[in-house]
């Protein structure tokens, strides 16, 4: 079910009715001396209209939430984490047709974006960006290269309490450090050398031997830029809701 496309058409059913409403049928309805009552879908419509059209331009334009169902970006993100997108990070788009119609800004490496993925762009996938168009990438023996330059990390811990048998490591994208596992018994995929081409993005999940991601499938089409993850602001997977804290994604 897409949901963007059923929230623009009830606005625009809703919309236009109460527009009917206002230069025609209140018209008739005076003419027939007052005693006519206001039809159910007209009262429907007035007041829906406003409450519908807050919704599709917050949700297009400012902020949309997501849920986490995959432990692909732990331990950054967990399964059942919901999340804050802002839409305007990358620049505003249309409403179902995802096309940019203002440029705001351009994903940058070691942001957390959602995207729609390019195999399926009815599902929503959420990595981090690791190459920008034009940089040279190679992923071999757990060690990324950008540009024939090592990402550095350290060391966290050597048997994640949390992750059992795999590596916790800090890495540095930049000006951007975040946590990701590794797992030393699995080889995982290796790269060769590729380049990011124009218009497009290189993703991967920080869980990085879990996570389908363009290792696999390919770069992100600038066209299928959803939005930022900028915050988790509620937890639910098992038992109670937590409501705790906002934390901000690095």
């Amino acid at each position: 079910m897409d949901f963007s496309l059923l929230l623009v058409v009830a606005v625009a059913v809703t919309g236009l009715v109460w527009l009917l409403d206002i230069l025609v049928l209140k018209r008739s309805r005076r003419t027939a001396g007052g005693t006519e009552k206001e039809p159910w879908y007209v009262d429907y419509s007035r007041s829906f209209f406003p409450v519908l059209l807050a919704v599709l331009v917050i949700r297009s334009f400012i902020i949309e939430p997501f849920q986490i169902p995959s432990g692909s970006m732990r331990p950054t993100l967990k399964v059942g984490d919901y999340i804050a997108v802002n839409k305007f990070a990358y620049g505003l788009r249309l409403p179902v047709l995802n096309t940019r119609f203002l440029s705001v800004g351009e994903p940058k490496r070691g942001d957390v974006m959602v995207f729609r993925f390019p195999g399926d762009p009815d599902v929503d996938f959420i990595k981090r960006v690791i190459g920008l168009p034009g940089d040279t990438l190679r992923y071999a023996d757990k060690q990324l290269y950008i540009n024939d330059k090592p990402v550095p990390k350290e060391l966290l811990e050597a048997d994640a309490p949390d992750n059992a048998g795999e590596q916790l490591f800090e890495e540095h994208l930049g000006d951007v450090s975040h946590q990701i596992y590794n797992n030393p018994n699995d080889a995982g995929p290796q790269t060769r050398t590729i380049t990011v081409p124009e218009g497009h993005y290189f993703v991967m999940g920080d869980n990085r031997d879990h996570s389908n991601d363009s290792r696999y499938w390919g770069f992100v089409p600038e066209e299928n830029i959803v939005g930022k993850a900028f915050a988790v602001w509620m937890h639910w997977h098992d038992g109670l809701p937590s409501f705790s804290s906002v934390r901000l994604i690095d």
